[in-house]
Parts: structure tokens; sequence; C-alpha cells
């Protein structure tokens, strides 16, 4: 592509071009329509014959009539000025957030809950934004948004996490905790326990390095008396797994109420009596992402959650 030469070439040229053909080779008819005097028009196609070097029309037939060149000419302009204007379009849309990809962080906290919810509105409102899922913990996504290779997240962050990395934040909704036991368990037929009842059963938790929140969960079992016995051989993440080391017998794993959400036999959740703590969830992105896709999503997650 010689672009030095193309930039000599007027765009204005080129749709009067159009016009003058689409008005079927008449000067008279294009001059109305593009309301301008004859004379210039045809000063502006003589223009672009001698920049092309060659004539577009055949002026010495009656009617007007393109020339062999003229009609190659007309037919791939044409193709290029459709394609020019459909770049326009499509990079207006971008700018305005109706196309593009945007990567969501999630964890299964989030895909448990309100994550179909939010999905949901957004594609259906921005139904050719790519959406990228990413499973990662909130480690990895404040990570992965402080390096610019996110968007957004959605987890429950540790606040100071969030400051450290200069995130900002909302919050979205709050979450209890439910201890899953064995379907065949002594607990598995109440529907609440004591908190103080968990001190002799040895517990799954997800990995502390991945969820940190849970260290507040460890804390409250030394404020009730006792300590906790962790199952130690495991260092599970994803609640699938979690509810599969239940069912085994493995233990009794403490998990967001989001997990009665989730269809797994051989498990029954109780609710954990004088346990007021609560799992923020968040919705994190860094203040100099502009994107105007992150903008509408954010903007549709408010207006769900709100």
């Amino acid at each position: 592509m010689d672009l030095q030469s193309l930039s000599h070439l007027e765009l204005r040229q080129i749709c009067y071009f159009l016009t003058i053909v689409a008005t079927e080779n008449s000067f008279s008819r294009a001059a109305e329509r593009l309301h301008i005097e004859q004379p210039p028009l045809s000063q502006r196609i003589r223009a672009l014959e001698k920049r092309l070097d060659l004539q577009l029309f055949d002026r010495r037939r009656r009617p007007l009539q393109l020339t062999a060149a003229g009609r190659i000419f007309h037919t791939e302009v044409e193709k290029a000025i459709a394609q020019l204007d459909r770049a326009i379009i499509q990079a207006q849309r971008t700018e305005q957030g109706e196309l593009g990809c945007l990567s969501v962080g999630i964890a299964s906290s989030i895909a448990n809950g309100i994550l179909p919810q939010l999905i949901r509105a957004f594609c259906d409102r921005y139904p050719q934004v790519e959406i990228e899922l990413r499973e990662l913990t909130a480690e990895q996504q404040c990570q992965a948004l402080s390096d610019r290779q996110l968007d957004v997240g959605l987890e429950v962050f540790s606040p100071s996490r969030l400051q450290t990395s200069g995130l900002e934040h909302q919050c979205l909704a709050q979450e209890s905790l439910l201890a899953v036991v064995p379907a065949t368990h002594r607990f598995a037929h109440k529907q609440q326990i004591p908190l103080q009842s968990l001190a002799a059963e040895p517990l799954i938790l997800p990995s502390p390095e991945a969820f940190p929140f849970y260290g507040a969960f460890l804390e409250e079992c030394v404020k009730a008396g006792f300590q906790p016995q962790l199952v130690q051989q495991t260092r599970a993440t994803w609640m699938l797994t979690l509810l599969s080391l239940v069912a085994a017998g493995v233990g009794v794993a403490i998990l967001p109420s989001n997990v009665l959400n989730v269809q797994r036999t051989g498990v029954v959740c109780c609710e954990i009596q004088d346990l007021s703590l609560k799992r923020q969830i968040s919705m994190a992105w860094h203040p100099d992402n502009t994107s105007q896709t992150l903008g509408n999503f954010r903007q549709v997650v408010r207006q769900q959650v709100t």
C-alpha cells in the first residue's frame, strides 16, 4: 500500500464521483444532491482524473458513460468506502463500549451466586461485547488488575490488599458461612449447630493463602474457646472439590452460603449459630482503566445490586 501516494487523494472527490454514478452519471443531478454548483463539481472530477492519471468518464458519449477504467474504479472504491464507513461505525461503537472484550475475574463464590444475573443483564444490553471469564483467586485478581491484565474482578477481597493495590471497589453482596457435613453425620438432621460444636470436628477449609478471609473464621473459633482441628492433608481451593471431600467423609467444610446453589449428593448444609461473620463480595477495578466497556459493565452491575 502506497500511503504517500494515496495521501494526495481527497476523500471528497471520491464521494463526488460515487454520487455522480449513483445519479446515472448526471453531473447536474449530482450537483443538486451535493448542494453545490455543477462547474465546481466538474472541476473536482477532472482533478481526480488527473491525480489518478486516467479517464473516469467517456465524455464523447451521450448519455455520459463510465470508461472501462471508471467502471473498475467505481466497483473497487465503492467497496473501499463501504469498508471505511463500517470501520468508523465499529470504532464509534467500540468507543461507546458496545463492542470489544471484557475480561472478568471470578471465583466459585460469585459464580454460584449473583454472577449469572450480572452476565445476563450485561449481555442483554451489550450483546456484541465478548466476555472473558477467568477463574482466579482474590490475590491473583488483584495482581492481574494491577498489571492491567484484567478489567474487573469479582470476589471477596481483603480491604488492605485493595488499598495497597490502589484498586477501587464496590460491595455487591454479603454471605454468611455454613457448615457442610456428610449426609451420614450426626449433624445432618439439624438445621443449625452451635459454633462450639465444631471443636471436635476435623475442618476442611479452602486454602488460606488463596482465601485470606478464612483467617477471620479461625479467629472466631478461638474467641468461642477452641482451637479448630484443620485437615492438613488437603490443599483444595474450589468448592466442588471441597464438597467431594465432605461426601467422602474427610471432614466438615466451612463454606459460604452460595453453596446452597450447588447440587451435590452426600452432603448436608447447616447454619452456624453464634457466628455473625459475613463475607463481602465486591467488584474491583483499576482507576486508570478508562475503558467504556468497563464503565458500562459497572453501571449494569450497580443497577442489578441496588
